[in-house]
């Protein structure tokens, strides 16, 4: 679906009711803004890449962004300051929207600011 921004998040060697508690805050966090909808996607398909014992180590969102020409940003900007929050180990991200892939592991906060920026500059003109 056009404007849907896919997230998975994973943490190699936790705990798959961690990552679902943490799946479930960063939800909760998108929840607050001005985007039609956010919803968790089932753990049944194995994502690309990923080997079938990752599966339970993954969480995953799908956040329909709507006709906000703000929303991608915004939802950026949430899971940057939510990525920072994670101290003791930070997850590593996968975001997909409209067949553009940003991934994210072992980063410093500023290569991920320059990294979410981008992200969005390349959408600005897609998600309006």
């Amino acid at each position: 679906m056009e404007n849907e921004l896919r997230i998975l998040l994973s943490e190699e060697g936790s705990d798959p009711e961690h990552v679902a508690r943490r799946t479930r805050g960063l939800r909760e966090e998108l929840l607050q803004l001005d985007v039609e909808d956010v919803r968790s996607v089932p753990a049944g398909e194995v994502p690309p890449g990923a080997r079938a014992g990752e599966a339970a180590m993954i969480g995953s969102l799908l956040v329909s962004l709507g006709g906000a020409a703000t929303g991608l940003g915004q939802v950026v900007a949430v899971i940057r300051d939510w990525w920072g929050r994670c101290h003791d180990v930070r997850p590593s991200l996968r975001l997909t929207l409209d067949g553009d892939v940003l991934e994210l592991s072992e980063a410093t906060d500023d290569q991920v600011t320059e990294a979410f920026d981008l992200f969005v500059r390349r959408h600005a003109t897609a998600v309006t």
